[in-house]
């Protein structure tokens, strides 16, 4: 954890928290950062500001934290990702790698090829999924965390706001994609559009090109997804000079 994140609801007035000693932020204060009783690690509340928190004291069942915030939050970018709803594993790592990257928002749909069970995972029915959320961006030295939304199939996906909004829409695809990445023009706010691990149906490619997308590729590799994605978060990052 390059960063200790933190709830709004879990810092008191005072500006202090007490923390359980089985707390993994509490174990990574004590066991991996080595703090002791007055030193200070880096801290954060979640989508708002981070700064410098103190350990006062550590006891038997908890420790206690007091805090100063000082730093805004560094602007999410406004690229979404759009995504066939991968497996249980490789959705997990989307969760952090696109929260660390800083896009806006993760939006996953049930897709033609998709595997309709990956929707019952613990993962999304339990809340597991923003720990790996929390965990990208304290990875990142930030504490903004993107919008998780779910749509029933593509058709929905593509009738969100925010893609419609989009004036730069892209679904990645190498088997019929129009031209690389790097050749389509951007302008912000953008969309990226990301199949499931079987692919696109010929369907939802012509759904996607009826919503304005842009069929484009990374190179003539077959990638996975989560490789996809990163890469061409990272393609449209460094055209645009976004941090």
């Amino acid at each position: 954890m390059n960063l200790l994140l933190f709830e709004a609801r879990e810092i008191a007035a005072d500006g202090t928290a007490r923390v359980p000693r089985s707390d993994p932020r509490a174990r990574h204060l004590l066991d991996v950062l080595r703090r002791g009783t007055g030193e200070e690690f880096d801290a954060g509340i979640v989508n708002q500001r981070r700064g410098k928190g103190v350990l006062t004291t550590v006891a038997v069942d908890a420790v206690t934290l007091a805090f100063t915030w000082t730093t805004e939050p560094l602007p999410l970018l406004p690229l979404r990702a759009l995504v066939g709803l991968p497996r249980p594993q490789t959705a997990r790592k989307l969760l952090q790698e696109t929260t660390a990257l800083g896009v806006a928002g993760l939006d996953f749909f049930a897709a033609d090829k998709g595997e309709p069970s990956y929707a019952q995972s613990p993962l999304w029915g339990e809340g597991e999924w923003r720990r790996h959320l929390l965990a990208g961006a304290a990875q990142a030295f930030d504490t903004r965390i993107p919008e998780i939304t779910h749509a029933p199939s593509l058709s929905a996906a593509l009738m969100a706001a925010s893609v419609l909004a989009a004036p730069t829409r892209v679904a990645l695809d190498v088997y019929e994609a129009e031209l690389p990445l790097g050749a389509v023009p951007l302008t912000l706010p953008a969309v990226l559009a990301f199949g499931p691990e079987r692919g696109w149906s010929a369907a939802e490619r012509d759904r996607l090109r009826a919503a304005g997308f842009t069929l484009a590729h990374l190179g003539a590799r077959v990638l996975r997804i989560e490789t996809a994605v990163v890469a061409a978060t990272a393609v449209v990052k460094s055209r645009l000079a976004l941090q």
